[in-house]
């Protein structure tokens, strides 16, 4: 007999930014979210690919400028270990439209800072269901 499982699968989110305030504030936004799971905060783009490693996010929330490694290092890095893992670059850059092409080889999508909590959780939640994880919908 075939047996379904009806269980929400939890959409495993990994936040970074070099900024305290905006890292906190997003853990607080997404831990608020049914089926969203923050499962780490990094500070710049090494911390984030060590992350990645130990947990396997769905989503990286990726800030672009960071010190010690920035966003688009950290993104091709990510990429090679975890190509399933959906990374969307998150930018205060006014014209992120300068960087698209370099952008777009790496990142999934591309958000400025200046988003709406609410556009933003729908955009991580598009992103995990292209991560394969179809219960997200919450």
């Amino acid at each position: 007999m075939l047996m379904l499982s009806c269980e929400l699968s939890t959409l495993r989110l990994l936040i970074v930014d070099d900024h305290e305030l905006t890292r906190l504030t997003l853990q607080l936004v997404f831990s608020c979210q049914e089926n969203i799971e923050v499962v780490g905060l990094a500070s710049n783009g090494q911390e984030a690919i060590e992350m990645v490693k130990l947990w396997q996010p769905d989503v990286i929330v990726l800030d672009l400028q960071m010190p010690v490694m920035d966003g688009w290092s950290a993104s091709s890095h990510i990429k090679a270990i975890s190509p399933k893992t959906q990374i969307l670059a998150y930018s205060s850059v006014e014209d992120v439209n300068v960087y698209e092409t370099k952008i777009m080889s790496s990142f999934d999508d591309v958000c400025k800072k200046d988003v709406s909590t609410t556009e933003l959780i729908a955009l991580v939640r598009k992103l995990g269901q292209r991560a394969g994880n179809s219960s997200v919908t919450g």
